[in-house]
């Protein structure tokens, strides 16, 4: 299924979703693995731990933030692609980062991670039948989203941050 296939874009979710094409879900998950996988590891590595702001995060603690953020969404679009109707907990972001410790991993170490759970991403996906991905669930805040979408959403989350990355960090550098 395809982005101009949701139903109904979730509040929120929406600016991420807005960044990945209009191609099948598996489709944007493999373009999105495909950015990763040629990502500029040497640039982020001479950004080393610097920010563009107070209180901003690393390069170390934005990839750690893809790889959290993967998983809790992981989560809530198996759950509700097997109907479960329960409200989704929301997600502390800033707090899943200040208990990460990122700053003790390399940045090939979170990549390998990162890369290995887009894979199984990519896999869940494919499982899915249209119905699957179609199912409506229960977000925080009384925020309606299915797994189509949220799908769109991972692929978008991880532009919207290398947008970021490139605009706010590359300046920190010689590129």
């Amino acid at each position: 299924m395809n982005k101009s296939d949701i139903k109904k874009m979730p509040e929120y979710f929406d600016r991420y979703i807005n960044y990945a094409e209009d191609v099948s879900v598996v489709d944007s998950l493999k373009i999105s693995l495909l950015e990763l996988e040629n990502a500029p590891i040497e640039i982020w590595k001479n950004i080393g731990e610097l920010t563009y702001a107070v209180g901003k995060w690393t390069i170390k603690d934005i990839l750690q933030h893809f790889i959290d953020t993967e998983r809790v969404f992981i989560y809530r679009i198996t759950a509700i692609a097997r109907g479960d109707q329960q409200v989704m907990i929301p997600y502390d972001e800033e707090e899943f980062a200040k208990n990460a410790e990122a700053y003790r991993r390399t940045i090939e170490d979170l990549m390998d991670e990162l890369l290995l759970i887009r894979k199984a991403t990519i896999k869940l996906f494919q499982s899915f039948t249209h119905l699957m991905l179609q199912k409506q669930g229960n977000g925080y805040n009384g925020i309606q989203y299915c797994p189509l979408s949220l799908g769109f959403m991972l692929a978008g989350h991880q532009r919207w941050h290398f947008k970021i990355i490139e605009e706010k960090y590359y300046p920190l550098v010689n590129t």
